[in-house]
């Protein structure tokens, strides 16, 4: 084990390995080598300190105790966003309370949960209560009842059984307690057995008035059912857990499963100040989320607190045999570490990832969303840039292409830190050119721009690029010819608005190509920038050194969006056109298929694979193909699929 100090002797991070010369050596290597945040992490670090332990179980938990106690900043970090509530029976006390708390957990308390929503306990306890009459007044209000010798209202409803003043045992209101506890941890058809039971008996003696208030009972406990679904029919405790990450930040999800039930649910987003594998950020999350557990042994009580028979996750950990010892250890009976390959665990694992996918672009689109948030980061760009102004329109280009050929290009464009997709624009690069990233570059900054000055200009504007809009219903990689004759020309009016700054997709040698093109139309207006995939780099003109800009900076974190924005959109396309070009170089040899028809086709069916699936009749669906023309495609396309496997 070894920890790296600051010059204030603070420890700043935690971490393991079997070699500890290998592993120092690594950091204390070439810098440019280094991921950025790893450099950040050597650079703030003054001194080394380490322990020899026995084993790799002995190093988990000396790893879990030392980032709790000086909680460094470089480690990985789970922590809820908030603070969840748990449904709590206090066993411990003399006349048990049913309660709804938060926080650290006491001895003697039994708790489930935990649950996403207080007010979806108070409803459940509210259906239970009518069944399990059990206290769950403050202490408070429990003696001041006993003093005056009248119940609360809950009392006079028969949703408590008043022990305060006496109307039940203290022996059998702990009884109660106690089947409400087995109740909400899973053993639930005891309860409807025995409610059937007793009401078919009061119905047989004729006592309906019991009878019914027993039906009424029945009810309550089967709507209390339905709020918990089964989801694994072999009563299974497990807990499901699920990642969903990108460069900066993780979403986590996890699924208490009790007795086949989802008992609970928890997800929140951390920063990823290492940059860690999945399996590796599987590992820190174990030891995270069951290291209390293991500090205090297990003893909570509850069925669904602390460590579960079965941890179902996306990856398995390096170290999983250490862990699982480990976890064997806190729960005092075996616990199994594994990733779910087929059926309903399956089916509920991946239900859990989408629940994390869904979580980290719901933070993302919060974050963005932010005013104050998006008003910082262009704060942050404008100073890191030395720019005379915030960046308010931000346009972002990258070019997509495969050894050169069915080279296409995208812009973005952000206005004020949010997207706008109507004005997205997507180029197709024809040539020489196309085999070259910078020239390509170049190429479709230069038709950007020269249509920004002759829309300004009121002139008729370049002819010949494609510059279609992404927007709602819109067909990706569908491109028209700019013209402004037609009945959309007022809406490319939108391509004439200058940006204040131009983000593109690399290095160097792709600034160098923006400011070429910019120089080359006579643009000198806006300011150009460069953004480095591999250590998040920004690049700017006539500097020799790129700009770094803080890792939890907001600016950096827009100028990804808009990065990231750019390759997808540029990407979409690229796909899109080489699947059109494969499927129309098929369709040149069919006798008798014009550019029309071969149009109608590329819509209808969009790929060789699904055309060579297709009948004769399916062709014939396709406007201006009759059944003749279609037998032919059928002919032509035969041969070919007979002797190709896949899709062109």
């Amino acid at each position: 084990m070894y920890r790296f100090s600051d010059p204030h002797g603070r420890v700043i991070y935690v971490g393991k390995a079997k070699s500890l010369r290998q592993r120092l050596t690594s950091y204390f290597a070439d810098l440019s080598l280094l991921h950025p945040r790893t450099q950040q992490m050597v650079l703030a670090a003054a001194r080394v300190e380490w322990t020899v332990v026995a084993n790799e179980v002995e190093a988990l938990q000396l790893e879990y105790t030392w980032i709790k106690e000086f909680d460094p900043r470089f480690n990985v970090r789970y922590r809820d966003d908030k603070s969840y509530p748990w449904l709590a029976v206090t066993l411990g006390e003399e006349y048990p309370r049913i309660q709804v708390m938060r926080g650290a957990k006491k001895k003697g308390t039994r708790y489930f949960g935990p649950y996403s929503h207080a007010w979806a306990i108070r409803e459940t306890v509210d259906q239970l209560l009518r069944v399990f009459p059990v206290r769950t007044c403050s202490g408070g209000v429990f003696r001041r009842a006993g003093q005056v010798g009248r119940p609360c209202l809950l009392g006079y409803i028969d949703k408590c059984s008043a022990p305060c003043v006496g109307r039940i045992s203290v022996e059998d209101h702990r009884q109660l307690a106690l089947d409400f506890a087995d109740f909400v941890g899973g053993n639930t058809q005891r309860f409807v057995r025995d409610l059937e039971r007793r009401m078919r008996a009061a119905a047989a003696d004729l006592d309906f008035e019991r009878a019914a208030r027993l039906r009424d009972d029945l009810g309550a406990l089967r709507r209390a059912l339905e709020r918990n679904a089964v989801v694994l029919p072999d009563g299974t405790d497990a807990d499901v857990f699920a990642l969903a990450d990108d460069e900066l930040e993780a979403a986590v999800q996890v699924f208490h499963v009790r007795d086949g039930r989802v008992r609970g649910q928890r997800g929140w987003v951390v920063e990823k100040v290492e940059d860690l594998t999945g399996a590796e950020l599987v590992e820190q999350l174990l030891l995270q989320v069951y290291g209390g557990t293991a500090d205090d042994g297990g003893g909570t009580g509850s069925p669904t607190a602390g460590v579960p028979r079965e941890i179902l996750v996306p990856e398995l950990p390096a170290r999983a045999p250490e862990l699982t010892e480990w976890l064997c250890r806190a729960r005092g009976a075996r616990v199994e570490i594994r990733v779910p390959q087929r059926g309903d665990k399956r089916a509920l694992a991946e239900t859990v990832a989408a629940n994390a996918r869904q979580s980290l672009a719901l933070h993302k689109t919060r974050r963005a969303g932010d005013l104050t948030t998006r008003s910082r980061a262009l704060q942050e760009i404008q100073e890191a840039l030395d720019l005379p102004e915030a960046p308010l329109r931000i346009e972002c280009y990258d070019v997509a292409t495969l050894q050169g050929r069915d080279t296409v290009a995208s812009m973005v464009v952000f206005e004020d830190g949010l997207a706008r997709r109507s004005e997205y624009r997507r180029f197709a690069v024809r040539g020489d050119r196309g085999r070259d990233d910078a020239a390509a570059m170049r190429e479709v900054l230069v038709r950007r721009f020269r249509r920004l000055l002759a829309d300004g200009a009121g002139s008729p504007g370049a002819r010949g690029e494609t510059v279609t809009d992404e927007g709602p219903g819109a067909q990706v990689g569908s491109g028209r010819q700019a013209d402004p004759s037609s009945a959309s020309a007022p809406r490319s009016r939108r391509f004439a608005y200058p940006p204040n700054l131009v983000v593109v997709d690399g290095g160097p040698p792709q600034v160098v190509a923006a400011v070429a093109a910019l120089a080359e139309v006579g643009v000198g207006d806006v300011a150009v920038c460069g953004l480095a995939k591999r250590l998040e780099e920004v690049w700017v003109p006539d500097d020799d050194a790129p700009v770094v800009l803080p890792r939890a900076s907001e600016g950096l974190y827009l100028l990804q969006r808009v990065r990231d924005e750019a390759h997808r959109f540029a990407n979409t396309y690229h796909r899109s056109t080489r699947a059109r070009r494969a499927l129309a170089s098929e369709l040149d040899e069919v006798p008798g298929l014009g550019p029309a028809r071969r149009q109608a086709l590329l819509e209808q069916f969009g790929s060789v694979q699904r055309l060579r699936r297709a009948t004769a009749e399916e062709i014939t669906e396709v406007p201006g193909i009759g059944p003749r023309l279609a037998a032919t495609i059928t002919a032509a396309l035969a041969p070919a699929g007979a002797t190709m496997g896949g899709d062109a």
